[in-house]
């Protein structure tokens, strides 16, 4: 089995710690394709970089959908997630949607916390996106200055405990996801000191993708996610085009 994890994100640094807790969390047999944005923003975090990035990982999955059974958008808030999965026949996963999911079979409420306040309300928009908002016991964001978003977890580890303690607290969460990239492999860390289950949000995408490719499932012909009638382009990269103007067909046929 072949995962591409794709960072819509430049940030070279944030796919290498995103690959880390991916090859930690994968079966035996699974091979993980790591793939960064080489033209954006180093890290999504507002409604305009996310539109930005979710077309980004479109481009990006054109080229490499035939090589893989299943990709995750691993950008947390899922930019480009539903228009990927209409276009392209292999499961894609939402590093976001997958987390949720995820702490729905473990709690009857989860909390996200995260570590910059402007993420708030697109966190939340992603939420209601995926129809989770009676489930989710907020989204709790950090109110103070960070030197660099790569180290934020270790810089301000304890704060970001302190939260999630809060969550649990006043809030009812009955499980904690730790939102955004940069945060990724901190909930193994701080699991001991957080008294409800700690959801890593790439540990869960990666099992989720594991599982749909498992299922073995095809892509929907009618519905929500079937693929769209041929349309043709103007402009765009050559993979996306041809995957939009059905004339891919013939490389389809050779990868399968």
């Amino acid at each position: 089995m072949r995962i591409l994890l794709l960072n819509p994100n430049t940030s070279d640094a944030m796919t290498a710690r995103m690959l880390q807790t991916a090859e930690a969390a994968k079966a035996p047999g699974t091979t993980m394709v790591p793939v960064t944005a080489t033209r954006g923003v180093p890290y999504i975090a507002s409604r305009a970089e996310a539109q930005i990035g979710g077309a980004i990982a479109l481009e990006m999955l054109a080229e490499h959908h035939h090589s893989v059974d299943a990709a995750i958008i691993a950008a947390f808030g899922d930019p480009g997630l539903f228009g990927a999965r209409e276009l392209f026949d292999i499961p894609i996963v939402g590093m976001a949607e997958a987390a949720m999911l995820s702490a729905c079979m473990l709690g009857r409420r989860f909390a996200i916390v995260t570590f910059a306040r402007a993420l708030g309300p697109w966190y939340e928009e992603c939420v209601a996106m995926h129809g989770l908002t009676a489930r989710c016991a907020g989204v709790t964001m950090l109110d103070s200055p960070i030197r660099q978003v790569s180290d934020v977890q270790e810089e301000k580890e304890d704060l970001l405990v302190q939260m999630a303690l809060r969550a649990v607290h006043e809030r009812d969460a009955d499980v904690i996801i730790m939102g955004g990239a940069p945060l990724t492999g901190l909930a193994p860390k701080v699991a001991n000191r957080i008294p409800v289950p700690v959801v890593d949000q790439v540990a869960a995408s990666v099992k989720q993708a594991e599982l749909l490719v498992g299922l073995a499932t095809v892509k929907a012909s009618a519905g929500t996610f079937r693929r769209p009638p041929a349309k043709s382009t103007i402009g765009l990269p050559d993979a996306l085009a041809r995957r939009i103007e059905h004339s891919d067909a013939d490389a389809e046929l050779k990868a399968g």
